[in-house]
């Protein structure tokens, strides 16, 4: 097995495991239903995700990605479709109410972007936590804090 070979599993099990959280985080709740409860799960589990145990695979995921062929591009890709998928009823519902402003599918770039960020800058050692991140994050993004 080659390195290529290791950086693909080791994306491509990050990802799933990603999937698994973001489902967990859910627990088969209806997404649109309480749609900034929804945002505020989904932002946590993507937190833990990129910032909690078996994260080991973030990185890899931003910055070796271009070292994969063609195919094995195109399959993680589908599962990062997967995995955002989930966000966009969120964002739809939260848009209708006027929680969101921007466009959903501009919003959904612009808030993975920012939360994946945060790998580059966080560091425990300073006091924030994955809860404390969630709640600026919620506060950053929609419109009302009193709705959620």
């Amino acid at each position: 097995m080659g390195i290529r070979d290791e950086l693909y599993a080791v994306m491509e099990a990050g990802m799933h495991s990603a999937i698994e959280r973001q489902a967990q985080a859910l627990q088969g709740k209806a997404p649109a239903a309480d749609a900034a409860d929804a945002m505020r799960r989904l932002i946590k589990a993507h937190f833990d995700v990129l910032l909690g145990p078996g994260n080991d695979f973030v990185p890899v995921m931003l910055y070796e990605h271009r070292a994969l062929s063609a195919a094995e591009r195109a399959t993680l890709a589908e599962l990062q479709v997967r995995y955002e998928a989930v966000w966009t009823p969120v964002l739809h519902a939260l848009h209708d109410k006027g929680q969101l402003q921007a466009p959903v599918k501009l919003s959904r770039f612009l808030i993975l972007g920012a939360l994946n960020w945060t790998v580059q800058w966080f560091d425990r050692k300073e006091g924030a936590s994955v809860d404390q991140l969630t709640d600026a994050a919620m506060l950053l993004f929609l419109r009302s804090p009193a709705d959620f």
